[in-house]
């Protein structure tokens, strides 16, 4: 395993390269430029108007996160935003992702949001396209796709580092915004995909968070293929990885979920086992104390749908902190409030 002395050595390396921002957004960013192997993960968003219901959510991960994305409308299904979640938690004092999906609004609307959120504490976002309305539960939902992932990223950019809209209007005070991309290299053509996180990477992609990843030998050749590209001097790249609760889910999954790739291997592992949750918590630890030995993995992302309780001993087992503790608030805004009428 990597010694603290090689991550600090990595963290030189990439500011000695002029990788280092000079003025880093948030605690995430932070993590990474000092080459800490950062640990990331999704918090569901409710079905609901209740702030505590956010905040109930985001405590099973209090200590052993270092971010956490709150999706936007996740296979395009309503729930609450992205943006609430993040601005209830950033005023709590937890660091999150605000994911945007070009689904749903158009450039004036987006342009508006990344104004509105760095205004509100949010210090990195997420670019993604976003999944067809087909897939959700409002089929009759009219598209927008104005954007896609790429000229997201480029209207981003422009806003932070050149202080103008698309329109070329300027605006006073940019947003100091980490932004991130998807990729997946678990999909074919399997020989495109670096080349694509390259495109994203000069689109002003920093951070990558993966699809799943259940195929090591797959992801090391999208990791060499990074390298020879330069890629790994530009950004940072954070492998998905989950427990799978079940043989069953897992052949669900690889079946109904676009992208999802889960070996034949994996599958015969969990039905061998006796308790095949425990089994799919073993298999994700393994993986991310594998992909803390690939050249290039900066931290994981992990995506625990309705296991979000195991993230805690998953971390803890994978050992991937390293013996730090991510920062955490102490108490929520409503226990405070609560304290404060007392």
């Amino acid at each position: 395993m990597t010694s603290m002395t090689q991550q600090t050595q990595k963290g030189c390396d990439q500011q000695a390269r002029g990788f280092a921002a000079k003025d880093p957004s948030g605690r995430l960013e932070q993590v990474l430029r000092a080459g800490n192997f950062a640990i990331t993960t999704e918090i569901a968003p409710p079905d609901s108007a209740n702030p505590q219901d956010v905040f109930d959510r985001a405590a099973v991960f209090r200590g052993f996160v270092d971010s956490m994305n709150a999706t936007d409308g996740s296979g395009a299904n309503c729930h609450m935003s992205s943006s609430a979640m993040c601005a209830l938690l950033s005023r709590a004092g937890f660091e999150t992702v605000m994911q945007i999906s070009c689904r749903d609004r158009n450039r004036i609307a987006i342009q508006g949001d990344v104004l509105g959120a760095s205004a509100l504490g949010i210090n990195n976002i997420l670019c993604l396209t976003g999944d067809g309305v087909q897939a959700g539960d409002h089929p009759q939902a009219k598209p927008v796709f104005d954007l896609d992932s790429m000229s997201l990223l480029e209207t981003i950019i422009s806003l932070r580092d050149k202080h103008q809209f698309l329109s070329g209007r300027r605006i006073s005070d940019a947003p100091n915004v980490f932004l991130g991309a998807a990729e997946n290299p678990f999909a074919p053509p399997f020989g495109m995909r670096a080349m694509r996180l390259a495109k994203k990477v000069a689109a002003g992609a920093q951070f990558i968070q993966t699809q799943y990843c259940f195929d090591l030998p797959r992801m090391r050749t999208f990791m060499h293929q990074c390298r020879d590209l330069g890629l790994l001097e530009k950004c940072f790249i954070l492998p998905g990885v989950g427990p799978l609760a079940s043989a069953r889910a897992a052949r669900w999954m690889r079946q109904n979920v676009p992208g999802v790739h889960i070996p034949d291997a994996i599958i015969e592992r969990l039905e061998g086992a006796l308790d095949q949750q425990a089994e799919g918590r073993n298999i994700c630890i393994e993986m991310i104390q594998a992909l803390q030995e690939i050249e290039g993995v900066s931290g994981v992302h992990i995506m625990a749908h309705r296991q979000e309780s195991s993230v805690p001993s998953i971390v803890q087992a994978s050992g991937a902190l390293r013996g730090r503790t991510p920062w955490t608030p102490a108490l929520n805004p409503l226990d405070q409030t609560q304290t404060a009428e007392a």
